[in-house]
């Protein structure tokens, strides 16, 4: 039996697919800080460049003209792009980037017989302040962006969506995807999903570098022929939601299927960061499993990656999916 709009627990709601909207308000208030960061990023570049010397007997490091010149550059590379760009978010949280590398160096540096350790102490305490400064106005200039890293954001969370013509009656796609443990079939990332009971399913997924990560979701929403919404139960490891809708294409030409879903990536901005280094991110992602699940639908297979003519993935034409 589907869920018909299954009631939510108190401060819980339901996502539609809508396009995030920023906060109006947020950049222009955050505007003087992160300008003020600009211009702190570039000054700080500029004396790395013209004084790496004299920079690194104040801080009491050994002379190395060579990193400082070099990290001078990376600073005002950062500080220019939060001056000249609209929305400057990703150049803030390479400031971010940048300030965990210089704290990493003054943690070698303290090693070192060569150093002035008060000196390096010092510095690397003004380092960490000036850390949280960053941090605070990239989460902030993100959240008003409504990116972090080049990734949409929504809520905090990491979000993706596309949608696809398939041709293939809605009500068809409906009950296909509605069985969810026929979902790693054509989604990537996904290696199972076991249902415990009518709204209640286990999910197991291929992380970054191949970490597997399994969390408990519950389908918050089911009209059948048209939508299904689920998310994952509080305290799950990976924290995420998302919704598939089925219209009828204009012209009879098959169904339209939209696709939602955003995630909290378990080591946070890091983890979007690794993500999106290895090409993971979630809308090419969802556009890869889209194309699989109207291959696998219309062809009844999925073509492999690996070039091989062979290695097909034949879809049961079931009773319980032709009804």
């Amino acid at each position: 039996m589907a869920l018909q709009e299954a009631v939510l627990e108190p401060g819980v709601r339901d996502f539609d697919i809508q396009p995030h909207r920023p906060r109006r308000g947020t950049v222009a208030e955050n505007d003087s800080m992160n300008r003020a960061l600009g211009w702190f990023s570039v000054g700080l570049g500029l004396t790395q460049l013209v004084a790496p010397r004299e920079l690194a007997r104040f801080i009491g490091i050994p002379d190395q003209p060579f990193l400082l010149r070099f990290l001078g550059m990376r600073e005002i590379s950062s500080g220019i792009g939060i001056l000249t760009k609209k929305e400057p978010s990703n150049w803030l949280w390479s400031r971010v980037a940048g300030d965990v590398m210089d704290l990493a160096l003054l943690g070698i540096a303290l090693k070192s017989d060569e150093s002035n350790r008060n000196k390096v102490l010092m510095a690397a305490a003004g380092v960490a302040g000036v850390t949280a400064l960053d941090w605070m106005a990239s989460r902030q200039s993100s959240e008003a962006s409504g990116r972090i890293l080049g990734l949409k954001t929504r809520d905090g969370m990491i979000a993706g969506r596309t949608a696809m013509t398939i041709n293939r009656d809605r009500a068809e796609l409906y009950r296909f995807w509605r069985d969810l443990e026929n979902l790693p079939r054509f989604m990537n990332q996904i290696q199972s999903v076991h249902r415990r009971d009518e709204r209640i399913s286990r999910w197991v997924a291929k992380g970054p570098a191949g970490v597997r990560l399994e969390w408990d979701a519950e389908t918050v929403d089911d009209r059948p022929g048209e939508r299904i919404s689920w998310r994952s139960l509080p305290g799950s490891r990976v924290e995420n939601r998302g919704a598939v809708e089925f219209e009828d294409a204009p012209g009879g030409e098959g169904t339209e299927v939209r696709l939602r879903m955003e995630y909290r990536p378990p080591a946070g901005v890091a983890g979007a960061l690794v993500a999106k280094l290895i090409g993971q991110e979630p809308e090419q992602q969802m556009r890869e499993d889209l194309r699989r699940f109207k291959r696998l639908m219309e062809t009844g297979e999925i073509p492999t990656t690996d070039g091989q003519p062979s290695g097909r993935s034949m879809m049961r034409r079931d009773r319980k999916y032709e009804r």
